[in-house]
């Protein structure tokens, strides 16, 4: 069983992870740059490389394990996050259902550098209010799932890059300075 302070998964933890979601199909859903699976991967990756904690790093593997608002095939329903928490620990799976739950078209406009912020929940239509660190998981994670997904699809670049660097941008010190300069390297 994981632990709420639980390390990045190493060994059997991600072999069990890689298999849970390869069992739920993420290795065959088509994802801008191959599939879901992959997607993930650089996802955890680019986290990784900027720095993220261990539950921010492993959530941003899972992200999309409940679905999100912008890519709606879930691997597990939000109604069985006991499954996923077994297996990653409950800051990590935290940080998924809130990485889920983000009502994109209310929460984004939202961002505005602030650390605390009224946080759509689309699952249940009402306000959250994520922590300041919570929040900056999200963000941190949101940007690696974005950078990722354009790094990939040059259409979806050239019509969603100025307005996701916007966004990104009005986050300020809530990101790393690693994810500030990759936002500033990538978009236009």
């Amino acid at each position: 069983m994981a632990s709420a302070g639980r390390q990045h998964l190493t060994g059997k933890g991600r072999e069990a992870l890689e298999t849970f979601l390869r069992d739920r199909g993420a290795d065959r859903l088509p994802h801008p740059g191959g599939t879901l699976l992959e997607h993930l991967n650089r996802v955890e990756r680019l986290l990784g490389d900027w720095g993220a904690a261990p539950p921010v790093r492993t959530a941003g593997l899972c992200h999309a394990a409940y679905g999100t608002d912008g890519f709606a095939t879930a691997l597990l329903p939000v109604t069985d996050r006991s499954t996923l928490t077994a297996l990653i620990g409950e800051q990590a799976e935290a940080l998924v259902h809130l990485y889920a739950a983000c009502d994109r078209a209310t929460v984004y406009p939202r961002i505005d550098g602030t650390p605390t912020i009224p946080f759509r929940n689309r699952f249940t239509g009402h306000d959250d209010h994520p922590s300041p660190a919570a929040l900056r998981a999200f963000l941190e994670i949101t940007a690696a799932n974005e950078l990722d997904v354009l790094a990939h699809n040059a259409d979806l670049a050239r019509q969603h890059g100025p307005a996701l660097h916007n966004f990104l941008t009005r986050a300020g010190s809530l990101l790393s300075p690693a994810a500030r300069h990759a936002i500033t390297r990538q978009l236009p």
